[in-house]
């Protein structure tokens, strides 16, 4: 793996570590390591609403673990595998700098 040119900020990390914080936002990310999904097949799998899943899933987006692509009228959203994996390691230079 490729050593970034800046480190990561610590609140970069807080934010990213806030929104995996939450229990379902926790599950989103496992169903999108399998694929792009969009919000329908994602409530439809965790059965809830698409208004729910779209809210979380922004969250996820601002954190900078998701990335998104509009295909038509769906949106089809993807789980940032680099930065995911990275986290740990950006959390412990954040801390130790």
């Amino acid at each position: 793996m490729a050593e970034r040119a800046e480190p990561v900020s610590l609140d970069t990390v807080t934010r990213r570590l806030e929104a995996l914080a939450h229990p379902l936002r926790l599950r989103l990310p496992r169903t999108l390591a399998r694929g792009p999904h969009t919000t329908g097949e994602l409530a439809h799998t965790w059965e809830l609403s698409p208004p729910e899943v779209s809210r979380h899933l922004a969250v996820l987006r601002r954190a900078g673990l998701l990335t998104s692509r509009r295909e038509g009228r769906h949106v089809r959203y993807t789980l940032n595998l680099p930065d995911l994996t990275t986290l740990g390691t950006d959390l412990l230079a954040a801390v130790l700098r």
